[in-house]
């Protein structure tokens, strides 16, 4: 049974990811709910604190995600082909991007604590990304750079494919930017 908590962050997370930390309200939320203002601030006292529990639970997501990447993938070009996938799934919902990108690009107007959350995320997504280069045979002193690298670039798509209005994969695979960047830098890396 989904709780009202649940339900909340939800829809918040749906508000982050196509309208941005600024672009939505308590007041959003309690209109697409039907439910009251207090509610959410029972659940969730501040903004803040609401944007650091969709962190948790995205973190908490994406490392399942990558976890079934691994577990799908032969070796370290299916795996990183596989986990760009996961950006790509994540911009057929609706033209949404990866929340703690949203999270990154309101950097300056977010609180501290949600900051150092958005950190954590990308730390973990490095941390995976450079350990499958270093398997694929990279060289350590510039597996934490290539790492950065494709995120950086699955980050962007996600924006280039949203400029584009690239709809929910319509344009199908082939114009799909989301993999046609990670292809691209898939064959670069490995």
């Amino acid at each position: 049974m989904t709780t009202t908590a649940d339900r909340i962050l939800d829809s918040a997370q749906t508000l982050v990811q196509v309208r941005g930390y600024n672009g939505f309200s308590y007041a959003d939320i309690s209109a697409e709910l039907s439910i009251t203002k207090p509610s959410i601030h029972h659940h969730f006292p501040t903004k803040a604190a609401l944007a650091e529990a969709l962190i948790a639970r995205y973190r908490e997501r994406f490392a399942v995600a990558r976890k079934e990447v691994d577990d799908d993938a032969a070796g370290a070009r299916e795996r990183l082909v596989g986990y760009a996938g996961l950006y790509a799934e994540t911009f057929a919902q609706g033209g949404r991007i990866c929340l703690c990108g949203v999270f990154a690009v309101d950097a300056e107007s977010l609180p501290v604590q949600v900051r150092q959350a958005t950190d954590a995320f990308f730390a973990d997504q490095r941390q995976w990304v450079a350990g499958v280069l270093a398997e694929a045979g990279m060289p350590a002193g510039r597996t934490g750079a290539a790492a950065e690298a494709y995120l950086a670039s699955l980050e962007g798509a996600l924006l280039l494919a949203r400029a584009h209005g690239q709809p929910d994969g319509a344009a199908g695979r082939d114009r799909d930017v989301v993999r046609s960047v990670a292809a691209t830098l898939v064959d670069a890396l490995v």
